[in-house]
């Protein structure tokens, strides 16, 4: 089991464990986060945009450009700006911490 930090928009923090391979989205919406993840991890929305914690952004796999794509729908994106339906978490991310956005906006839905 590896353990994920969320804060909140409201600055309050959740800390959940997760089983190696389960998708950052999945985990946030189990423990209850407002992340929508609207296209259900098909990176056709960006419903599920966190900020990652600059300690732990490099230790990501890279953005894919569609991933990036997708970001630039997203409000607030920010330099460590991810969608959770594309991090699958692993043992090297024990510890992570990422922070739900104040706003959302997802440019794909009408």
């Amino acid at each position: 089991m590896l353990n994920v930090r969320f804060v909140t928009a409201e600055g309050a923090s959740v800390t959940a464990e997760a089983e190696p391979g389960t998708r950052l989205l999945a985990l946030a919406q189990r423990c209850g986060m407002p992340l929508e993840g609207t296209c259900e991890g098909q990176m056709a929305c960006s419903t599920c945009h966190v900020i990652v914690s600059p300690d732990w952004f490099d230790v990501l796999e890279p953005a894919s450009n569609d991933e990036e794509d997708m970001l630039d729908l997203a409000a607030g994106v920010t330099r460590t700006s991810r969608l959770a339906c594309q991090i699958e978490l692993t043992d090297a991310l024990d510890g992570l911490e990422v922070r739900i956005p104040g706003l959302s906006r997802d440019m794909q839905i009408g």
